[in-house]
């Protein structure tokens, strides 16, 4: 009882925030224009703050863990390699391809994850993840582009990919906070808690507003791909890389960072990615969809399997 507690505890503030989002435009508390705005300011602001916030408060000395960062890479650029060679045998629209890929390897990490390793670990061993968040980032932006324009329709735009990665504010954000601790760089301590105080807005906001976008009556056509980039996305990947992760010896905020990596629900800015490279941006959001609202059970059962066999 107090594993399935404890795993429920750490999905609960998820279920809620999305839950005041949805409701929130039901009643027109919020509308499609004023959402857009706040997602923008979440992705702009909000994350990138949060992000940098904590890697500046990580001493990146003690938590950097070299095998666990290569252990991360690999089964990301894995994943990735196998979906570029089997999603294209069985998917034959060449705007679709590309979308289905991102959808899988893609994860929504720094909203979904970062808040179940909090809850199951505490904020004092989040520097762990946050610092591995700002390694990986970068790593999904340049897979994800990659992937986007190999099945792009047309001609690429080469200059306007790498700066829109060289733009992208959660790399900027972890490249700073990296840099900042690296130089031993200190901001003046009301400059300090001001960031802090707004980072603690990301993490709920970002939510909300995820909630908000829920649109359940776009979800018809593209049933039997929803249903199997969802498995792909939520089941069957962690399924490879988590017993493999537990071999190899990883344990307690190791294991929990693997998991929410791995098992985390598809990225929103895949379909922001799908929109702008030509993508089926449709079902890029039907992904979005289905894969956060499955995710807080399929989450929830990795957590409370890891928890009850003392992994985590």
């Amino acid at each position: 009882m107090e594993n399935f507690l404890l795993s429920f505890s750490s999905v609960l503030p998820l279920i809620l925030n999305l839950a005041i989002g949805y409701f929130m435009m039901k009643i027109k508390l919020l509308d499609e224009h004023t959402s857009d705005k706040m997602n923008t300011a979440v992705f702009k602001l909000f994350l990138p703050l949060s992000l940098f916030n904590n890697i500046y408060h990580t001493d990146i000395s003690s938590v950097f863990n070299g095998k666990l960062t290569i252990f991360m890479i690999s089964a990301l650029v894995i994943s990735f390699l196998f979906l570029m060679v089997f999603v294209p045998i069985f998917v034959k629209t060449q705007n679709q391809k590309g979308v289905i890929i991102q959808a899988i390897f893609r994860g929504n990490f720094l909203i979904f994850g970062l808040p179940v390793v909090t809850a199951l670990c505490g904020d004092e061993k989040v520097g762990l993840t946050s610092l591995l968040i700002g390694i990986i980032v970068p790593v999904y932006n340049i897979l994800a582009v990659i992937c986007m324009e190999f099945f792009r329709e047309g001609k690429v735009n080469f200059k306007k990919v790498f700066l829109g990665m060289v733009k992208n504010p959660l790399i900027i954000a972890s490249v700073l906070g990296i840099v900042f601790v690296a130089l031993g760089i200190k901001i003046p301590n009301v400059f300090e808690k001001s960031i802090t105080d707004i980072s603690k807005v990301a993490t709920p906001m970002s939510l909300i507003v995820l909630g908000a976008s829920f649109t359940f009556s776009s979800l018809k056509g593209n049933t039997a791909k929803l249903i199997w980039g969802a498995l792909g996305r939520l089941v069957f990947t962690p399924l490879v890389f988590v017993p493999i992760a537990v071999y190899l010896g990883f344990r307690g905020i190791e294991l929990a960072t693997v998991l929410v990596f791995l098992a985390s629900p598809t990225a929103v800015s895949s379909y922001v990615m799908a929109k702008q490279m030509g993508g089926d941006d449709v079902l890029a959001g039907q992904y979005v969809v289905v894969c956060s609202v499955s995710a807080i059970f399929t989450v929830f059962l990795w957590i409370y399997a890891l928890v009850s066999m003392n992994l985590i």
